[in-house]
């Protein structure tokens, strides 16, 4: 989409018709399904309508199925013809939308019903799978692709190559933290031929500027509460407004109602916490770990951001003491991502200062770091 014209043939166009001399935006086009071996990423924060764009692709898939056979000569190489679309969702994406039919290409406004062109798969070796028992389909949609991990972008650039396949990324390439999503965003990044950024109103509601970024944050008690940086990375949800103080929320900002406390906190106190229990010195994190579960208002979570926020009128980031689970979330920062406690001293954490062991089996799980906790 958006292919075809260039800006200048846009503006001679509408010149053609009467229009004054203006700013000319790049138009928006139909779908190009003859040219073959792209990657095409579509990024924006969560609601900038990058899933809907792929529904589009699909609708414009309909109308060029319809076009005469003679137009597989351009549309198809190697068996494949592009003009045949397959949409992939991933498994940790899968609880969206509960109320949608299973065959359903699923966003915001609405939905496209795929029939047997839908599947949800776990990782790259299940991409595999599909490109091998569906060798007709040139075209392939892979929903929220920084989810899968990083081979992905790999076993995508040589299919593109070898085959002539399309393929389109409707994707998060920044996190809640407005960092790169992962390593698999960043070799899609490196890999990929086409970019189309997207962007959304800021959801402030006193605001109308465009918002580049996703931020997370939490209801309790009916306040807002940003999401602290060391909040698990994957924590799926945003298509329900949640009231659980364990489950987040999800909106567009702009970087000035982006906020992002306990960045500080992660790095001056938390990590290198971590880094001592790593060397054999556990004490020190346990008890900040302790303070986080059981007295959190003297925890140096709580200094760090009272110190950085007290006195600034209503600051929103210190609502971020107020969510729920700040100390399994913070052995999860140090566990699953960092990888910085071994197996066993996660486990007698948890252990000895009795936390939650659901939440932290299920976050872990989604984090690609699953344990077994008693």
């Amino acid at each position: 989409m958006a292919e075809g014209f260039d800006s200048a043939d846009t503006a001679s166009f509408l010149k053609s018709l009467g229009f004054p001399s203006l700013v000319v935006h790049h138009a928006f086009n139909h779908f190009d399904f003859s040219r073959a071996g792209r990657r095409i990423l579509v990024i924006g924060p969560m609601g900038s309508g990058k899933t809907e764009y792929s529904a589009r692709v699909w609708r414009d898939s309909v109308v060029a199925r319809n076009k005469s056979e003679t137009m597989a000569l351009q549309t198809a190489s190697d068996g494949a013809d592009r003009r045949k679309v397959f949409f992939v969702r991933s498994a940790l994406d899968a609880k969206r939308f509960p109320s949608y039919p299973e065959d359903a290409l699923a966003f915001r406004g609405g939905y496209e019903r795929c029939g047997d062109q839908i599947a949800v798969i776990r990782d790259s070796f299940g991409l595999e799978q599909l490109l091998a028992g569906r060798p007709d389909c040139g075209t392939w949609i892979i929903d929220e692709a920084s989810f899968y991990d990083e081979r992905l972008a790999y076993v995508v650039r040589d299919a593109a190559e070898r085959r002539g396949l399309v393929f389109v990324f409707p994707t998060l390439i920044l996190n809640f933290r407005k960092d790169i999503f992962n390593t698999t965003a960043r070799f899609l990044l490196d890999t990929a031929t086409d970019v189309f950024p997207l962007t959304a109103y800021c959801e402030h509601p006193d605001c109308l500027a465009d918002a580049f970024y996703t931020y997370r944050y939490y209801t309790v008690d009916g306040v807002e509460c940003p999401a602290l940086y060391f909040d698990p990375l994957i924590v799926i949800g945003g298509d329900r407004e949640a009231v659980d103080p364990r489950e987040p929320n999800y909106c567009t900002r702009c970087d000035r109602h982006h906020h992002l406390p306990g960045k500080e906190y992660t790095f001056l106190t938390l990590k290198p916490l971590g880094e001592r229990c790593a060397a054999g010195d556990p004490e020190p994190l346990e008890r900040e770990i302790a303070a986080l579960k059981r007295d959190r208002d003297h925890s140096e979570l709580s200094r760090n951001l009272r110190a950085r926020w007290d006195g600034s009128g209503d600051a929103v980031e210190l609502n971020a003491l107020k969510v729920s689970a700040l100390a399994e979330k913070a052995l999860v920062f140090l566990f699953a991502e960092q990888n910085l406690l071994t197996e066993e001293q996660f486990l007698r954490l948890v252990d000895r200062l009795d936390l939650d062991r659901d939440y932290l089996v299920r976050c872990c799980a989604d984090n690609r770091r699953p344990v077994k906790l008693r």
